[in-house]
């Protein structure tokens, strides 16, 4: 694992069309929607996930958004950020996203904020998500393979610096990274120590 950046150097594969979970207030699935067309300046709130991935060394890696994303483009946020297919499980959408997104296979996935919701908006687009939260490992000997159409570049930083970076207003990341940031902090001081977060507390529909 490198401690320097990487940076995306190819268009995404072509894949079938992407659906969301739509939810109610609750958090039970109402329907779906494409993920092209849901993201609008109402948009309808969504079941998600973020991911914060961990080397062997303990730094986070940080990713930036790519630049032309329809939804906080050019920002820096978190490890991987998705939405789960209807009934995947939300663990294995972290696997498969830090797949496509990051070009690897990622270990030890493990649920810590299963109650996380937020809604942002940036350039008239709003996001509007029950994103429960996953703490994972990069698999020894990965190597980062960037989707560019998902990361612009990513960095692998010191769980510590980054937390106060975003404190201090050093680092600027997205509004669900740094409400995210003050709660992961909130666990304790080590990743690896976190405590699992109790999956009755996730929205009905990603039980």
């Amino acid at each position: 694992m490198s401690s320097g950046q990487a940076h995306g150097s190819g268009a995404a594969a072509s894949m079938p069309e992407e659906l969301v979970v739509l939810l109610d207030d609750a958090g039970n699935a109402i329907g779906t929607a494409p993920k092209a067309t849901v993201h609008t300046a109402d948009t309808p709130l969504h079941l998600a996930f973020s991911a914060y991935v961990f080397g062997s060394d303990g730094h986070l890696l940080l990713t930036r958004r790519a630049l032309d994303k329809a939804t906080f483009p050019g920002i820096w946020t978190n490890s991987v950020c998705g939405h789960p297919a209807p009934g995947e499980d939300l663990a294995d959408a972290v696997r498969r996203r830090a797949e496509l997104e990051l070009g690897v296979s990622v270990t030890g996935v493990r649920l810590v904020l299963p109650g996380f919701g937020y809604r942002a908006q940036m350039g008239g687009v709003v996001e509007h998500e029950l994103c429960p939260v996953y703490v994972a490992w990069l698999a020894p000997g990965e190597r980062l393979r960037l989707d560019a159409s998902e990361v612009h570049e990513a960095t692998w930083v010191p769980w510590s610096e980054v937390c106060e970076e975003v404190r201090f207003g050093l680092r600027v990341v997205s509004p669900w990274c740094a409400q995210q940031l003050r709660l992961l902090e909130g666990l304790g001081p080590q990743p690896g120590r976190w405590p699992a977060g109790d999956p009755e507390l996730l929205p009905p529909a990603a039980r």
